[in-house]
């Protein structure tokens, strides 16, 4: 039978459902890897992997190889207790040896591997016979010097602030340089529907049409082939491309780099297509001394960036609220311990100050008033009242007496008291109910994973079509010009008919890239 391992991996930069289901459908190929669960909000992912053919820092390779930040938890152990250690004093390969074997020996010890690269020692022990103090006794009559390694306490993991100042960024930038271009878009349209009532009721002629036209401050030619609003447009447009889109290159480029197609990576097809192709057509037109001025789309870039960098921007500060909750909760666990020595009597013998994470089961705390309570536990000594409001979310003290259970997290009030610990590090209450949050974040409803996998296949479609839809009008236009003339209005008679049937049949095709951008909305 197959041994199968779980670990949990830390995962940074996932902003929404396409990255889950890239992260998880890449790593499902790997060999040894029997299940992957990735948590959006908790940023963790939960593998289940043989491992005789691949290792947690290998797996968490694997999902950095996608651009993301991963980390190996060491922490989340299920049942077994895990601990890691620095053992300072290692000189050589014999030093490592000894250290194994003799931990190896040792009852409770299931599993241990030393590092001498980077000083680190990482054991397995089962709880129920052995404790955490133990280990590090162990080691310390072997003559070496040995710690906890710190853990962040502080969730910053669940830190949402980086992002949302970027993307808040993104959007002003965007924003700012959208205002006006989406100006002289009205502007334009309300012109030329006036000039069209005109000509609707006055008869003009053509000619006289296009002065009125062209007389327009907006269409005025700095130069030949270039108008005062496409000039302005162009302006406007590129440092929305190189600022407001900056994040979107990035992350399409890591997407692309590794095959797969996000939404980021349509966006930048459909901003840069759009823009190169105006800024293509400027170009001409000015070679061209062309009359009429050509249709350009510089609007798109900076109106798509502002909706997409709002959407971003609104998601990740909604993600920092439910996060928040989680690191409130996190937050609330204490950080140290007093353990006693009791001799006959229950006499104090001694006591010491340990880190949390040192308490073993059946350890006698300390608890002073005011103090935390480290651990879930049973009173053996002293009477008091206990805030338990943080689970029970009863205001009142209750009133605790030897017997009586204290739950870690809680705050003793008037007396002290010595307990006896029942359930440790990961076992206890709070980091339980930590835990059930987490994965209720982790677990995924049937249509969101539905919604997932479509997400996959949105992507490369929407370009196919694009594409389709460009060499279609090319054929359709070359078979029968007509049809072009027909929906291609305003064009100018000066350009050759194979030139107005490729300008049209990018427009088109443009036109498809653009309005697929917001999908992040039909999939929603």
């Amino acid at each position: 039978t197959k041994t199968i391992s779980k670990c949990y991996v830390q995962v940074t930069g996932m902003t929404c459902a396409s990255c889950v289901a890239n992260i998880e459908r890449n790593l499902r190929r790997e060999d040894g890897i029997h299940s992957i669960l990735v948590a959006l909000m908790a940023g963790k992912a939960e593998v289940r992997y043989n491992p005789a053919v691949i290792h947690p820092s290998a797996i968490a390779e694997l999902i950095r190889e996608l651009g993301f930040g991963a980390t190996v938890m060491e922490n989340c152990g299920e049942g077994d207790g895990i601990l890691e250690l620095v053992v300072r004093g290692m000189t050589c390969a014999s030093c490592i040896h000894k250290i194994e074997s003799t931990l190896m020996k040792t009852n409770g010890v299931l599993y241990c591997s030393v590092a001498l690269a980077t000083n680190k020692a990482h054991i397995k022990y089962d709880p129920e016979i052995i404790g955490p103090r133990d280990v590090i006794q162990v080691i310390k009559d072997l003559g070496f010097t040995t710690s906890l390694v710190k853990k962040d306490r502080s969730a910053s993991h669940l830190d949402h602030k980086q992002e949302i100042r970027q993307w808040k960024r993104s959007f002003v930038v965007s924003l700012v340089f959208c205002i006006p271009v989406m100006g002289l878009m009205i502007y334009m349209m309300v012109m030329d529907s006036q000039l069209s009532d005109a000509h609707a009721h006055h008869n003009m002629s053509s000619e006289e049409m296009e002065a009125r036209h062209s007389s327009m401050v907006l269409e005025y030619q700095l130069l030949p082939g270039l108008s005062v609003m496409n000039f302005l447009s162009f302006l406007l447009c590129v440092p929305v491309q190189m600022f407001g889109g900056w994040y979107f290159y990035i992350q399409a480029y890591k997407a692309l780099k590794h095959k797969t197609a996000n939404m980021d990576v349509l966006i930048v097809l459909a901003t840069s297509i759009a823009f190169v192709y105006s800024f293509v057509i400027l170009l001409v037109a000015m070679a061209e001394k062309a009359k009429a001025n050509p249709v350009t789309f510089f609007d798109t870039p900076p109106m798509l960036f502002v909706f997409i960098s709002l959407g971003r921007w609104l998601e990740h500060v909604a993600k920092g609220k439910t996060s928040e909750a989680l690191a409130r909760l996190i937050s609330l666990q204490a950080t140290e311990a007093t353990i006693v020595t009791l001799g006959p009597d229950n006499v104090l013998l001694s006591e010491e100050q340990v880190d949390v994470e040192l308490v073993q089961r059946g350890d006698i705390v300390k608890v002073i008033p005011g103090g935390k309570f480290p651990v879930d536990g049973r009173v053996i000594e002293g009477h008091s009242m206990v805030d338990e409001s943080l689970i029970t979310g009863e205001a009142m003290p209750v009133t605790k007496k030897p017997g009586n259970t204290v739950i870690a997290g809680s705050i003793n009030q008037n007396g002290a008291l010595l307990i006896s610990a029942t359930h440790v590090g990961a076992d206890t209450t709070l980091s339980q109910i930590v835990k059930l949050v987490e994965e209720a974040q982790t677990s995924k409803a049937p249509i969101q994973q539905f919604a997932d996998k479509l997400s996959g296949y949105f992507v490369p479609s929407i370009v196919a079509v694009s594409v389709v839809t460009l060499f279609a009008w090319i054929i359709i236009g070359f078979v029968d010009f007509e049809i072009v003339e027909k929906y291609f209005l305003g064009y100018n008679k000066s350009i050759s008919a194979a030139e107005v049937i490729i300008r049209f049949a990018f427009q088109a095709s443009i036109t498809v890239l653009c309005i697929a951008c917001p999908c992040s909305l039909g999939l929603a």
